[in-house]
């Protein structure tokens, strides 16, 4: 009885903020993500704790990391919130201009950066009273589990060779140029392998330590190595950076495109040949049958065939 008691006290806000407050590790942040005042998720925190019998969150140091009890139920609660979020959408259907799905999409900031506007737009166009949570791929991100806990719902990005364990759809493939200020010598005088090895390159701080990007993987197949002198976490600053200095950007054409009118850069072929950067959408067997998943990857689809046609 006392189970079932308890069971009672327990409903779905209950667990969102469970959810919500152990993957934060931030009463604040949490509260944020959930459009709540930091009041009243203390509030549902403490009673939280005193259901469960645990403090679930606590302080170490500066941060504030889960209990034993509190890491064992960010997976449950994962799994209750999207059962609940499929619950009734997926026996009636995907409709977009009703749906109040949450989409979740993780995404290098390599891509075109008219992409994410564009793919927010046409969401927010076709299911308005949906939400949109744009997560980075960053040096901490794991999109793998990510997908299997439901934390995203796809995952876009360019690989070498995409992996194999998640579904991936091809999106589109970009030639491999060099972007360069237009003040950089190549621009006056063509450049070889060896000078352009030889030059000062600026490349994204990798997802992981020790990681490789898909230029340099491809460099370490032909036993090259060029002279990466900076890097920077994000990729968008990248162009002004090259405007403003010597350094030379190698990445897709459809990218260096978008900065040609805004910086005084200038697009140079690379002199080492490259294969084309492919870009794909990822995602898991647990949302590969939902209608609202299927929707969405539709929808990154649609947005990818529209650039490429820019």
């Amino acid at each position: 009885m006392r189970d079932q008691a308890l069971f009672d006290k327990i409903d779905l806000h209950l667990i969102r903020v469970l959810y919500t407050v152990l993957t934060e590790r931030n009463v604040s942040r949490a509260a944020i993500r959930l459009g709540m005042s930091q009041p009243a998720v203390s509030a549902v925190l403490k009673r939280l704790r005193e259901l469960a019998g645990d403090p679930l969150l606590v302080r170490s140091g500066a941060a504030m990391v889960p209990t034993d009890a509190g890491l064992r139920m960010i997976e449950p609660s994962a799994g209750i919130l999207r059962a609940a979020e499929v619950l009734f959408t997926e026996a009636r259907g995907f409709e977009p201009q009703t749906a109040r799905s949450t989409f979740r999409v993780a995404a290098s900031d390599y891509l075109d950066p008219f992409f994410l506007p564009q793919l927010v737009s046409q969401i927010k166009a076709q299911a308005p009273l949906c939400h949109i949570e744009i997560h980075p791929l960053s040096a901490d991100s794991d999109y793998h589990t990510h997908l299997a806990q439901g934390e995203v719902d796809v995952v876009i990005g360019n690989w070498l060779k995409a992996p194999d364990d998640l579904h991936m759809g091809r999106l589109f493939g970009d030639e491999v140029v060099c972007l360069v200020s237009k003040e950089h010598p190549a621009v006056r005088r063509p450049w070889d392998a060896a000078s352009w090895l030889q030059s000062e390159h600026i490349a994204p701080t990798p997802l992981h330590p020790g990681g490789r990007g898909v230029i340099d993987e491809h460099l370490d197949a032909l036993g090259l190595q060029r002279n990466i002198t900076a890097r920077c976490p994000h990729f968008g600053l990248i162009p002004a950076m090259v405007a403003a200095s010597l350094l030379v950007l190698t990445t897709g054409r459809q990218y260096c495109e978008r900065f040609t009118e805004r910086l005084p850069v200038k697009i140079l072929p690379c002199p080492i040949e490259f294969p084309q950067l492919m870009y794909y959408q990822l995602w898991h067997e647990r949302s590969h049958a939902s209608s609202a998943a299927k929707w969405l990857r539709e929808r990154v689809k649609s947005v990818a065939e529209s650039l490429q046609k820019k």
